[in-house]
């Protein structure tokens, strides 16, 4: 999902439709100025990425990546959602910074909503009855204090339950 009229935000929680987005590119970058504000004009590119809007409606999000042209890392794609600026160019001025997402948000759309959009039952959520997917970062992502989400790194991920990475320095 990239550009949206206004009009049809509210159709995709009317339609239950899910909203498959991959947040990496709701930035600002070079690529804007010289392919993407060209091609679409002003109007258009100011469309792009309605994340807030969406989810306002009542559509449920389905974040991922958009790999191999884009970061595969989880944590990197979250902070666009969440700050709509590159993680590596934080000084860039945020891009339609109104589209942004609660931190919540964006998770939730990273777990449970493309648990949902890959018709995995199982996954997305942590509950009595659910596989045991789990993620543990070195810090607390929901602090005040906290550093920037693409700069937490992972210290233990486990898969249905069973530990498949533990890093070095966990302890």
């Amino acid at each position: 999902m990239q550009i949206i009229q206004p009009e049809d935000v509210k159709r995709f929680a009317e339609l239950d439709v899910v909203v498959n987005c991959q947040a990496y590119w709701a930035q600002y970058e070079p690529q804007m100025d010289e392919l993407t504000i060209p091609f679409l004009g002003e109007a258009r590119a100011a469309l792009q990425y309605p994340f807030a809007d969406l989810l306002a409606s009542g559509a449920r999000l389905a974040m991922g990546s958009d790999w191999a042209v884009t970061t595969a890392n989880p944590l990197e794609q979250i902070e666009v959602a969440v700050t709509r600026t590159d993680p590596e160019n934080r000084d860039n001025a945020p891009f339609l910074p109104a589209q942004r997402l609660r931190l919540d948000d964006a998770l939730d759309a990273f777990t449970a909503g493309s648990a949902f959009v890959n018709h995995d039952a199982q996954g997305g959520l942590l509950a009595v009855g659910h596989r045991a997917d789990l993620v543990l970062l070195d810090t607390d992502l929901f602090a005040p204090d906290a550093p920037p989400i693409a700069d937490a790194r992972v210290r233990l991920t486990v898969a249905a339950g069973v530990v498949v990475h533990e890093a070095d320095e966990l302890g």
